[in-house]
């Protein structure tokens, strides 16, 4: 018993660790309060994101971050346009991608979720803006080839991507509510309303 009290009164006493547990329950907080605000959250990403990239603009410098952090990027975006399961890497038991039409209709399940997809680059943009402050990372180098470079890789990459797409029939994005008309029973598109209480 005494080391489960002596344990609590050593937290309770290094100021240290309380102040990180008091950090980590904040930050947790309004991470799980962001959770459904995803143009909120979206948008306050791509503003961290002009902020690094206006500050390597003054700078002119740090190519390599940059470069990695694309790269980084589109191996995210890779896994947000991909479905959990592979048919082609995997054949499953249970459910997975329909590849006929007379197949039965099986929701569309990403490997990386959006959420996971926009915490992960906003914490790789919030790395690469601190990396700059780093003179170590200002490699010298002709930042036009590692465009080029970089620009070709995410053509042929989205390339693949979309011919997978194509080859197994689905589609990542999602507008609106898929609704039934009872009359006629076809496929009618609608965006959800927040009073409708049938979303």
């Amino acid at each position: 018993m005494e080391g489960v009290s002596g344990g609590a009164s050593d937290a309770s006493a290094n100021p240290l660790a309380k102040w990180r547990i008091e950090f980590s329950r904040a930050f947790q907080y309004y991470l799980d309060r962001s959770t459904p605000q995803p143009v909120g959250r979206w948008l306050g990403t791509a503003g961290l994101a002009l902020i690094y990239a206006l500050r390597c603009y003054y700078l002119k410098g740090f190519y390599i971050v940059s470069y990695a952090l694309g790269i980084y990027l589109l191996n995210l975006l890779i896994g947000f346009l991909s479905p959990k399961v592979d048919p082609e890497l995997e054949v499953m038991d249970g459910p997975s991608l329909p590849t006929k039409g007379s197949d039965e209709f099986k929701p569309f399940i990403r490997r990386l979720p959006e959420f996971k997809f926009w915490y992960s680059t906003t914490k790789a943009f919030c790395i690469a803006f601190c990396m700059t402050f780093f003179s170590v990372f200002d490699v010298p180098v002709f930042w036009p080839i590692l465009l080029c470079y970089w620009i070709v890789l995410f053509v042929l990459t989205m390339k693949r991507q979309i011919l997978h797409m194509i080859k197994y029939k689905y589609v990542p994005f999602s507008i609106g509510k898929q609704l039934y008309n009872q009359s006629r029973l076809e496929l009618v598109r609608t965006p959800c309303d927040d009073d409708d209480w049938n979303c």
